[in-house]
């Protein structure tokens, strides 16, 4: 058994914590090592470097992130499905910004593609999509329209980037408001004849 009681999912859930209190990119080997009382040495038995640690983070948080958002969707469909989706999205990305930080790497895709949480992620966002008659590759597009929206919104919300003085919740729901009616009227890509 390793020192402190350490095992690698316990490793990855203090990092994961300690992204949430100063930033995704201030988590280091070092600074975990301090939180635990032990040298940087003794985390090596359970990841095998920073990179591994921060893929590691991004698969948990992906899993903790599309928990909630398939809780918030179930049983929804259209637009209730999207908002609640939305809504969940936002609220994971603020609440937890550094594992959210975490869920925004770049991975090696033959990892992504052995991850459960990344399957699911794919069900739920593909499937709540499906309610508005998308196909691919429609569908890949619309995926992509959303994360980048719901993406940018939550980093210029939580970077104080909105400074008008209309509420900005209201300005988000707005926003779900606009993306629901582009899903229905989704210009459709034409198939070559």
């Amino acid at each position: 058994m390793a020192r402190a009681g350490l095992t690698t999912d316990r490793v990855v859930a203090a990092a994961a914590d300690l992204a949430d209190e100063v930033g995704f990119e201030n988590v280091s080997l070092s600074a975990l090592a301090r939180r635990f009382g032990v040298k940087d040495a003794s985390l090596y038995s359970h990841v095998r470097n920073l990179h591994d640690l921060r893929t590691r983070m991004a698969f948990l948080a992906g899993g903790e992130m599309i928990d909630r958002i398939a809780a918030a969707v179930a049983g929804r469909a259209g637009k209730d499905a999207l908002a609640a989706f939305a809504d969940a999205y936002r609220e994971y990305a603020l609440e937890r910004p550094g594992r959210y930080a975490a869920t925004q790497i770049r991975i090696d895709q033959s990892l992504v593609s052995e991850s459960p949480a990344f399957r699911r992620t794919a069900e739920v966002t593909y499937g709540m999509l499906r309610a508005y008659g998308l196909d691919e590759p429609d569908l890949t597009d619309a995926v992509r329209l959303l994360r980048s929206t719901f993406h940018g919104y939550c980093a210029l919300e939580a970077t104080g980037g909105f400074g008008a003085s209309r509420n900005v919740r209201t300005s988000w729901n707005r926003a779900v408001d606009a993306l629901h009616v582009l899903l229905e009227n989704w210009p459709r890509e034409q198939k070559n004849a």
